[in-house]
Formats: structure tokens, sequence, C-alpha cells
């Protein structure tokens, strides 16, 4: 039984296998917009990476017949992990592929895994070194991009996902609830930061989005005022804003495919044994806007394919418990409900 095996040790979310249907429009995107680097590339695939990472890349481009994600990677300490994983995940009855020179360019031995939700994971140590670009202030742009922080996945199946996750060594740092005990969301991290990635309950399993890094919050203002400029706007899904939920200035774009893009700076330390779990009233309109404009409904319902070890997309399953949307989200898809339907403030919204 798995309980009896030792997990992997995680260390971080390292990178995004991502299939794109049109390359050069996704480079254009990834590169030309938003500044990642560019390792390495051919024609069916791009490497990229952020300005401080010196590993191969954050994230792969890959041509495909269908937007998806292929894998969500993470990097383990030793090579022993890697074995680890594999024994770990097929105790538990889980689909593995193991391949010595990996899955991508630039990585070693590798382990993919279909997880107990239906994920695509991928545990790896080797992988080659590149120049860490945190000196070169000369490459860097308004906008600039310095690390991937986090994954955001979608699960009909949230307490599950935490239990098994749990399990694998993350840790809690934050949630939604509600006053019966449904849990909407979860974020849980390896790394001493806010998350590594997050469950956000739906039907699934899929990408709601891939997060990265800047190092202040007029970054993400440079950004939008970027997208301005090269007409672009109207790729802006939600925000400018403050999340209450670790505490991050946050925007979200989409892609030419729809893959939702967190662009995301300034949360917390989360690193001590005895920090506590911050648990969110899901009725409190504050949890997902700390301050700022309402969350807008494809934010709830609309997220990204993920594939099997085979590269099929992953049937769904649809969530029994309520959604998110549902219990908090007024008939004219902006408005919010609240205890005692007491109704107040802008963000109740007359959108026209």
């Amino acid at each position: 039984m798995s309980a009896d095996l030792t997990p992997p040790d995680i260390l971080r979310c390292a990178y995004l296998d991502l299939v794109v249907t049109d390359l050069a429009r996704a480079r254009e995107f990834y590169v030309d917009v938003l500044g990642l680097v560019v390792t390495e590339e051919d024609d069916e695939a791009i490497y990229l990476r952020t300005l401080e990472e010196f590993i191969h890349h954050n994230l792969v481009l890959r041509k495909g017949p269908v937007a998806a994600a292929a894998a969500f990677a993470y990097r383990v300490r030793t090579p022993e992990d890697v074995d680890r994983a594999e024994e770990w995940f097929a105790a538990r009855g889980c689909r593995t592929e193991r391949r010595a020179d990996g899955f991508a360019k630039g990585i070693g031995d590798s382990v993919r895994v279909t997880d107990p939700l239906g994920f695509p994971y991928e545990f790896f140590h080797e992988v080659a070194h590149v120049e860490r670009l945190a000196w070169r202030y000369d490459l860097y742009t308004p906008g600039a991009l310095v690390r991937l922080d986090h994954f955001n996945q979608v699960t009909p199946d949230v307490p599950k996902g935490r239990e098994y996750l749990e399990d694998l060594g993350f840790r809690v740092t934050e949630d939604i609830q509600d006053a019966e005990g449904t849990t909407y969301a979860a974020w849980l991290r390896r790394k001493d930061t806010v998350h590594d990635t997050a469950l956000t309950g739906g039907d699934g399993p899929r990408l709601h989005h891939i997060a990265f890094a800047t190092h202040e919050k007029h970054n993400i203002l440079s950004i939008c005022d970027k997208l301005g400029a090269l007409r672009m706007s109207d790729v802006i899904e939600r925000g400018p804003g403050r999340h209450g939920v670790s505490n991050a200035f946050y925007l979200y774009i989409r892609d030419p495919d729809g893959h939702r893009v967190e662009i995301y700076t300034q949360d917390y330390y989360t690193g001590d044994p005895d920090n506590p779990t911050v648990t969110w009233d899901v009725h409190d309109n504050q949890r997902r806007d700390w301050w700022g404009n309402p969350v807008v409904p494809s934010w709830y319902t609309e997220a990204s394919p993920v594939l099997d070890l085979d590269g099929n997309p992953q049937p769904l399953q649809v969530r029994t418990d309520s959604s998110e949307m549902a219990v908090t989200v007024g008939a004219d898809g902006f408005s919010y409900t609240r205890k005692g339907d007491e109704d107040k403030g802008f963000k109740l919204g007359t959108s026209l």
C-alpha cells in the first residue's frame, strides 16, 4: 500500500507541458508579448523560461491537434525521489510511464503518472542548467516575468484531491468552505509560498491556469498597458486586482488557444511548520477579490482539457457538490449573493 511507502520529496512546480494548435501564434503571445525567454525551439515545440530560472524551461509549447495540458511537472530533491514517485503512485493503482531520457528536452530521468484525480503529473530531478538572467537587466521589460509560481487545477472532488496531495507531502495554506462543510477550493504548497498548485471545484480534470510571478504590482500594470497599446486588451479576462486568498496582486489573460495565464505577485511566506491554514467563507465577497471587479462567469466555468499518458483528452467528470459560482453569483452573472441577501455596494453589478 502507498501508506507504507515514502512519497517523493517534491521541491516545487517546475514546468507545464502545454499543447497549442498554432505554434507561431503561441510564440507571439508568450515570447513577443509576455517576454518569456526561448531556451530552444524547433518546428514541433518551443521551450521557454522566466528570467530568474536556471533550469532548462518552465513552459513547453507543443504543437498538437487539441489545445490541452499534457503534464504538470514537479522537480524532486534527488534521483531516488523519481523512484519513490513511481512506486508511490503505482501502489495507488495509478498508471505510470518512465523515460530515462525524459519526456522533454533538457529533462533527464522522469516518471509521468495519471494521478487519482485524472491529471498527468511528472516528477524529475535531472535537468540541464541554462543561464540565469537575473542580472541581465538589459533584457528586462517593464512587465518582466521572473518565476513560475503555480498551477491551478479544476476537479469535481476537492476533498479527495486535498487528502491525496497532503499524503503526497503538500501542505494546505488556504481553503474556501461553507457552513455545511462543502469545500470549494484549496491552495497547497511545497515551496515556502502560498501554493505550488490549487484545486478549484468544477467539472474536471481540467487546467484552470498557470501562473507566472513578477517582482512588483507595477509590472502587472505595465503588462496591461502593453496589451492596450497592442490592441490586445480583449485577452484580459479578469483584473488587475488583489486576491483575498493569497493576498496576491493578479491579472488573468487568455492565450490564442484560450489557455488561462495568471500574472501574480506579492503573496506571503508560509514555511514555518506551524503556519496556520486560512479558511474563507464562500460568501465572503473579499475571498476572490479583496477589491476590484466581480469574478466574471467564464473564470468559474471555462478551463483547458488535460491529456492522458497516450495523449488523449481525459473525459470530464461532473461535480456533484455545489459550485462556487452557483452559490455566490447572482442570475445576472455579475452580482454576488450575501448572507441575508443584503444588497449593497457597487460590486452588485448594474453592468451593461
